[in-house]
């Protein structure tokens, strides 16, 4: 009598809901080829899903479910048959297999720890795994070749960065099959809903952003600023049209590129079919900032704001004031956090470009939910010039093989394009990068609303002086000791306040919810900050002192 392979246990000792193996490895394969399909690599998801657990076939692994103590290698095995049958493409697979649970090895290295993948592989051949039963090969049916490469190598200049890029993409789409697989088999058997949800569609998000800016335009004084803030949103918008690739978006400060930058995003993701919005922002306080103006315009539960800095409590709040339950709001969200499995997702450069470069599979999940979304990078300017290369040919990479949208977002617009003049040409850089905004230099001329003067010299105390006498003032400086001192110099004036990434983010949102009612209603405000407050935070002082500062 054949024996029956389980991929997942319970404690019913009959086995009567017991997961069988075969049933597991073809419904990851069919996740993650669905994954992949997104970037033209649905038969390399499916080969993975087949092989990730190809171990289980082994009778330690079934004594382990049957709760035998140890630990067995289920996923070397996979990644040896990946390596045997496919040859060098299948090496790839392998990568993704091994590491499905330990995260992606280093391609070689003999440190005695098998912590590359040549180690496991070279451990696996001579017998340090258990041989697997072979009724495996009566179950489980993968092809005899993979499909070509070609497709995702395009860039000669850089193939062995875009084969590992395939390979980390691959490898999450693998990933996230598995723990949703994993997370479907253990929820029927509890009885239980899924909270997980990818939300409104983006139509629905549209059409509210539609109603929000309408809103905003009654309510807007007549000037010549609105008028070209509308003639922005208009022109950006008629540019939706054109095909998913690189775009800039170069607006200066107050012509309204937030929401210019979203109406453009949804615009573009419905004319060609793509899933989501990724809002990707340098510091958390802009972060902050931006999902509550997205949560204004498209409603509350249709933002995921991820970083290290997230305020769950604000979700619970929330919640509560419509009197629905919190604890199913927060695991909605934990499980979004995950994947990424939202329409709009604001998150920080760090977050981003970390997990795109990341090995561990909890940072890689949502990679592939990147793959065909647009994703804009706010102040686009301060991406670190140590990573820039990197981060560079990521965000070419997901334009070039991804079906990504990228959209660089500043009013500052660096020199990453790859162009004919080789004194402001980025080598290695973006090309055919296309600009969204109307004539930028014009917008520059119209929408000029600062005087600037030399102030000359001045030390603390004559700065003070020059804060308190004035009713609403900010003066910027190049490091959180000077703006301490300096507040310690006006603490006795009214409105006097600090602002510095020394502070907690929840004491930072509060102290510029005040600022900002204080500017709104003429009350007196003297604030003393770092250029932490100079990326995007939008509070607007009549006067303004910036301490000299470095070239970059």
């Amino acid at each position: 009598m054949a024996n029956t392979f389980f991929a997942h246990s319970t404690q019913r000792e009959d086995k009567a809901d017991w997961e069988e193996l075969p049933a597991h490895l073809r419904a990851v394969a069919g996740t993650a080829a669905g994954f992949a399909a997104k970037f033209d690599a649905a038969d390399w998801g499916d080969a993975e899903g087949l092989l990730h657990d190809l171990g289980k076939y082994s009778l330690p692994f079934q004594r382990r479910l049957g709760g035998e103590a140890g630990r067995v290698d289920h996923s070397t095995a996979g990644a040896l048959e990946a390596e045997a049958r496919w040859g060098g493409p299948g090496k790839l697979i392998a990568f993704c297999v091994a590491g499905h649970h330990a995260g992606l090895a280093d391609g070689d290295g003999d440190d005695g720890k098998l912590t590359s993948l040549a180690d496991r592989l070279a451990y696996a051949r001579d017998g340090g795994i258990p041989p697997l039963d072979p009724a495996w090969q009566d179950e489980i049916a993968l092809p005899a070749q993979l499909p070509s490469l070609s497709l995702h190598l395009r860039h000669d200049d850089r193939r062995g960065f875009q084969a590992a890029f395939f390979t980390r993409m691959l490898f999450s789409c693998l990933v996230d099959a598995d723990y949703l697989e994993t997370e479907r088999y253990y929820d029927g058997i509890a009885g239980t809903r899924s909270h997980r949800s990818d939300g409104p569609p983006l139509a629905d998000l549209r059409a509210k952003l539609d109603a929000a800016l309408e809103a905003k335009t009654r309510a807007a004084a007549p000037g010549p600023v609105n008028a070209q803030r509308a003639r922005i949103l208009a022109h950006v918008r008629g540019k939706a049209c054109e095909a998913p690739g690189l775009f800039s978006l170069t607006v200066p400060t107050g012509g309204g590129k937030t929401l210019t930058s979203l109406a453009f995003a949804l615009d573009h993701a419905i004319k060609h079919g793509l899933d989501r919005v990724i809002y990707v922002i340098p510091f958390t306080s802009i972060v902050e900032q931006t999902a509550k103006t997205f949560r204004g315009a498209l409603g509350d539960d249709a933002v995921l704001e991820h970083h290290s800095a997230f305020d769950d409590s604000k979700v619970l709040k929330r919640h509560r004031r419509r009197g629905e339950p919190g604890p199913a709001a927060l695991e909605k969200l934990r499980l979004a956090m995950d994947n990424w499995n939202a329409r709009v997702v604001v998150t920080t450069a760090v977050q981003f470009f970390e997990s795109l470069f990341a090995n561990r599979p909890s940072r890689c999940r949502k990679l592939h939910n990147i793959a065909r979304s647009v994703v804009i990078l706010d102040e686009a300017q301060t991406l670190p010039p140590n990573l820039l290369r990197p981060c560079v040919a990521a965000i070419d990479e997901l334009a070039l093989n991804y079906r990504t949208s990228v959209v660089l977002c500043t009013a500052t617009q660096p020199a990453l394009a790859e162009t004919a003049d080789a004194k402001r040409s980025f080598k290695g850089g973006l090309r055919d990068v296309r600009e969204l905004a109307p004539d930028p230099p014009a917008l520059y001329r119209a929408l000029r609303r600062v005087t600037v003067e030399q102030a000359g010299p001045l030390d603390d105390a004559a700065l003070a002086e020059r804060l308190t006498a004035a009713t609403q003032a900010l003066c910027i400086v190049n490091n959180r000791a000077h703006a301490r001192a300096l507040y310690d110099a006006i603490a006795g004036a009214e409105g006097a306040r600090h602002l510095t990434t020394l502070m907690y983010p929840a004491h930072r949102s509060k102290v510029l919810a005040e600022i900002r009612a204080d500017l709104a209603t003429g009350r007196p405000c003297r604030l003393a900050a770092t250029s932490l407050i100079e990326a995007g935070v939008d509070v607007d002082f009549p006067i303004v002192y910036r301490a000299a500062a470095g070239i970059e």
